[in-house]
């Protein structure tokens, strides 16, 4: 369920050309930040929807519609000329996208696994840190030797034929576990150990989103180079690749509630003692390898989390 995951990751380095160029003179840094946010944010709120639609028609049609959707918003963004196109494109067209895959495919692993479930979901996971080293050091050169609209096309191409590929490969076990999906089910919010774990979850990807979008744009402000900014966003997504099945692999050995604890706040302290402190591009580096490995607890843990609460 991370096919589609690594656009998240190198959002950051288009946000750091669009901070330092022209390209869209009405624009304010605050509306750069905003289609990020955007972003994130619709693929979660079309949860709801997105469940509804899956247990209508199944998995793979919702699915398939959140690829084009995907892909286009990319192809559309690469045409934009004013921001609020750049809103409706790279923003909320892409999250949709986003949203009507990942929703969809979030509970498959589990159906499958039971003694090994988050390692299963952290080897899954590993697949945006190699989308993301891989974006990471391509979209800057795209950028500078092509142009910002074909970086974004080839983007579009090459999501579009790797979603369609997962999509095309998924397979589930509804007919067996029977699940109820449903949209929304309010009677859960009784639940003292549900809310905490939501409670959780909304703390954890508000400081996500805020260093995986920062960190690029740090690194300009710091007098480094736009390779270098770049390069970050690459090191952060290796660390990804590298910590997320280490991460799963422990959280099945020692429990999954209290090693998420623990991770956040590592996370949180790594922050403070490493990120705040550097002025040099060395310890940036070193700050986005641990920090990758592990940023995205909540992606490897939420799917057996919710599972087990």
């Amino acid at each position: 369920p991370s096919e589609h995951d690594y656009t998240f990751h190198t959002y950051g380095v288009y946000l750091a050309y669009y901070l330092t160029s022209k390209e869209f003179p009405e624009a304010t840094s605050l509306d750069y930040a905003f289609i990020g946010s955007l972003n994130f944010s619709v693929a979660m709120a079309i949860a709801p929807p997105a469940t509804i639609l899956t247990r209508k028609f199944g998995k793979r049609p919702v699915m398939i519609t959140g690829v084009f959707a995907q892909a286009g918003g990319f192809v559309a963004a690469s045409f934009a000329k004013r921001i609020w196109q750049l809103y409706l494109s790279q923003g909320a067209l892409i999250g949709l996208g986003i949203g009507l895959m990942f929703i969809p495919s979030t509970a498959v692993l589990s159906q499958w696994f039971e003694k090994k479930r988050s390692l299963a979901q952290g080897i899954a996971s590993a697949g945006s840190g190699i989308g993301g080293l891989i974006f990471g050091f391509a979209t800057q050169p795209m950028i500078t030797n092509i142009s910002l609209g074909w970086a974004l096309r080839i983007t579009g191409i090459v999501v579009f034929v790797t979603n369609m590929v997962a999509v095309l490969l998924i397979r589930d076990r509804n007919a067996i576990v029977r699940p109820p999906q449903l949209g929304f089910a309010i009677y859960l919010l009784r639940r003292y150990d549900v809310l905490l774990l939501l409670s959780w979850g909304f703390i954890v990807m508000l400081g996500y989103m805020t260093l995986l979008y920062s960190l690029s744009d740090f690194a300009l402000s710091i007098g480094l180079s736009r390779s270098q900014a770049s390069s970050l966003t690459a090191f952060l997504n290796l660390g990804t690749l590298i910590g997320r099945p280490v991460i799963g692999l422990a959280s099945d050995r020692f429990g999954r509630i209290d090693l998420a604890a623990w991770l956040t706040l590592a996370c949180g302290l790594s922050i403070f003692c490493i990120w705040i402190p550097s002025v040099t591009y060395g310890p940036l580096v070193f700050f986005s390898l641990v920090s990758g490995a592990i940023l995205g607890t909540f992606w490897m843990t939420i799917a057996p989390l919710s599972a087990e609460v």
